[in-house]
């Protein structure tokens, strides 16, 4: 979560599919099942992307369509588009066109990152059921069943023009919001740091057994390495931390850990979005 560099590789890159275990859900890469069902979490993943390739080179405002293209690459989806101009975001979801561009992110027949990333996991899964849990196969299943449809809607959605009259541009997250942000949060950054001796002593002494010391560290200095300027909170994105770690149990329970002489949370957490300060 500190190293956005990494983090954009590994929404561009090849993941692998290992597991030792029904435990391990490594396979899943930097993604939970619930991100994958619901696509809670993807307005980071899609905010990292679009740095990365706006800040390829050059004046990131001369990337803006370029950073566009990314997005509309990695977010494909096989299958045929209907002809005709002026249907061109209303039901276009095959971007195979952009292969030349973006091999790395989409097929020449439109198969983008993100579709084959999931399709991957369901085949990983089925092919390795003893590598996986009962909550795992139950999402499987109900990927393969109802992924394809349900991104497909989402992509179309994203698309929506920014100034669309009708009631659907509202309230819903759009490439153009993602690519606003991508610009005002900048480069990609790796804020790796690391306490000071005496910093992680006080923070070992005051955590519970339960609550491994990397994990409370990592919220820790993630809060305070991108804590706003004009404001004491800072917001987490409590989904990406949940893929972060490996684990939901992050933001059901272990956050919820952490001691309030180091970390206060607000507890209006809403959209897979929360806000914290550290104490330290």
């Amino acid at each position: 979560m500190l190293n956005e560099i990494e983090e954009f590789k590994a929404y561009t890159g090849k993941p692998k599919y290992t597991s030792d275990g029904k435990s391990d859900i490594s396979y899943l890469g930097r993604f939970t099942f619930e991100m994958m069902k619901s696509f809670e979490g993807l307005q980071r993943v899609l905010t990292i992307i679009a740095r990365g390739y706006l800040h390829s080179g050059g004046n990131p405002y001369d990337n803006v369509e370029h950073a566009r293209r990314a997005l509309c690459a990695w977010c494909s989806l096989p299958g045929k588009n209907p002809e005709g101009e002026e249907n061109s975001w209303r039901f276009k979801t095959n971007f195979g066109e952009y292969n030349g561009e973006f091999p790395e992110l989409v097929t020449k027949d439109g198969r983008g990152w993100f579709y084959r990333h999931v399709h991957k996991v369901i085949g990983f899964v089925e092919t390795h059921g003893d590598k996986a849990s009962k909550a795992s196969k139950d999402s499987v299943a109900l990927l393969r069943t109802d992924f394809d449809g349900k991104w497909r809607s989402k992509v179309i959605q994203y698309q929506i023009p920014i100034f669309s009259p009708g009631t659907k541009g509202r309230w819903i997250l759009r490439f153009d919001d993602i690519i606003g942000d991508a610009l005002e949060q900048g480069e990609l950054r790796d804020k790796t740091f690391f306490f000071s001796a005496d910093q992680e002593e006080r923070i070992r002494s005051a955590l519970p057994k339960e609550l491994p010391y990397h994990i409370a560290a990592t919220v820790l200095a993630y809060t305070i390495a991108n804590k706003p300027e004009d404001s004491d909170w800072t917001v987490l994105a409590m989904t990406n931390f949940d893929a972060y770690f490996g684990t939901t149990s992050f933001s059901r329970r272990l956050i919820r850990m952490i001691p309030e002489s180091l970390f206060i949370r607000k507890k209006d957490d809403t959209c897979g979005v929360s806000r914290g300060k550290a104490l330290i």
